[in-house]
């Protein structure tokens, strides 16, 4: 009798094993999920939260509600599910700037890297080089012989201090050993209007926003910040190509508090890739041109882990401030 409660044991616990961590964690969730958007409504990043969350909600039984939380160049948001509980109820959506403020920001109220867990990555949009036609520029090397005769004279606009625009402007201007002046704006919305009309030189901005704007004319794109041609816009030629190695882009991903079961974070993970996979969202990435991310929680930490210390070296070698 004993040596059978003995294989019987051992039996359950094989079988256990065997299970998906999130399959043995099967009566979560027992109640609605905050997903907090730490940026207005209406953006790429919100945009793409709201069509994964809306998957979400019909996978997990229970409504996952998008909760936009805007501030502080997004740390305010980023800090609320930072110091929520470790159980899987209250997620945030993070970009670039997650990884930028890690050293951009100072006395940052969480450690980016301790505080809290990738969950899965989301979509990214490549970026592109652009310019108004009355700049009279055609390619990057017509960008750099105008700024290297006018120093200090071309001006590039950004979404603001330290966002991914104005750190590839900063690693343009390192590459090409030429000096620029930065606008920084608060939101691709309005910078992107200004280059339009002229009030700024160049610009790198998402590939989706900026396309119709190129196609009917209205920008020049002088280049796209990726490493290799875009199957999005085969036509525009790479950085790269042109002789700048700069990759640029807007990407997005799902964080949760750390310290949140591993069973939690795999179920998650595992509903989120599935929801890149449902035809309204593919449908709606092809439309807006937003290439999918599905990958796993340790490469998402690796991917955070890469982007922090590439962003860092630029920060430091520009001299950037959150301010400047």
């Amino acid at each position: 009798m004993q040596r059978r409660g003995c294989l019987q044991t051992l039996t359950a616990g094989l079988a256990l094993a065997a299970t998906p961590l999130w399959a043995q964690n099967a009566a979560w969730p027992t109640k609605p999920i905050r997903l907090i958007v730490p940026f207005p409504p209406g953006g790429t990043t919100d945009v793409v939260t709201r069509l994964v969350a809306a998957e979400l909600t019909k996978a997990l039984g229970q409504s996952v509600v998008v909760d936009n939380k805007p501030g502080a160049g997004t740390v305010l948001g980023v800090d609320l599910a930072a110091k929520s509980p470790p159980d899987g109820y209250t997620l945030v959506t993070v970009a670039n700037s997650f990884c930028v403020n890690q050293t951009l920001v100072k006395n940052l109220p969480y450690d980016g890297l301790r505080d809290l867990r990738p969950v899965g990555l989301m979509g990214m949009s490549e970026h592109v080089l652009a310019t108004h036609p009355g700049s009279n520029l055609k390619s990057l090397a017509d960008l750099i012989a105008a700024a290297k005769k006018q120093p200090g004279k071309l001006s590039y606009a950004s979404f603001g201090a330290g966002t991914s625009a104005h750190l590839a402007g900063a690693m343009l201007e390192s590459q090409a050993g030429i000096e620029m002046i930065h606008v920084p704006y608060k939101g691709q919305a309005p910078a992107l209007n200004d280059l339009i009309g002229g009030q700024v030189t160049v610009m790198f901005g998402n590939w989706p926003e900026f396309r119709q704007h190129v196609q009917s004319g209205k920008l020049v794109a002088l280049g796209m910040a990726t490493a290799k041609r875009s199957p999005l816009a085969p036509q525009i030629a790479t950085l790269t190509e042109q002789g700048l190695p700069i990759e640029s882009n807007s990407w997005n991903g799902i964080l949760t508090r750390s310290g949140t079961p591993d069973a939690v974070v795999q179920r998650l993970n595992v509903e989120i890739n599935k929801a890149l996979q449902a035809p309204a969202v593919v449908q709606a990435f092809q439309e807006g041109g937003i290439v999918s991310l599905a990958a796993s929680p340790e490469r998402f930490a690796a991917f955070i882990r890469s982007e922090t210390d590439k962003y860092a070296l630029v920060i430091r070698k520009a001299a950037i401030t959150a301010e400047s």
